[in-house]
Formats: structure tokens, sequence, C-alpha cells
């Protein structure tokens, strides 16, 4: 099985992948799951990944906001 989001895969990214997450705000947590929001692909992290594809959150995607 793979484990793309566990560490070597990662640390080419800026920040090693990490960041703040756009739906529960949390700081310095791996952003690296894909989301469609609006018509643009937005990184969450993983509990919040896992929340919306289960319904208990949504995520609204900004105004402006390029995808990346």
């Amino acid at each position: 099985m793979s484990k793309a989001h566990r560490g070597k895969g990662i640390r080419e990214l800026t920040s090693q992948g990490r960041g703040e997450c756009p739906v529960c705000r949390r700081n310095n947590v791996k952003v690296l799951y894909e989301l469609e929001a609006g018509g643009s692909k937005v990184k969450v992290c993983k509990t919040c990944k896992a929340a919306v594809s289960h319904g208990k959150k949504h995520v609204e995607a900004k105004q402006g906001e390029a995808a990346s």
C-alpha cells in the first residue's frame, strides 16, 4: 500500500507540505489532500478530508484564490 503522505514524498513540497487548513483553520498541519470546492481544488488536512467526505463539514472556496 502506498504511503504518499508520510514523509519521503513530501520533502520536496514547500514547508514539507505543512500550512493552515482552510476548513478548520489549524496551523502547521499537513495540508496534502485535495478537494473540489467551487470549481477549484483546495488542499485540506486529513481530518477535514474525512469530515467532508462523510458530510460533517463543507468546503467553501474563496473568490480570487488561485488553485495550487
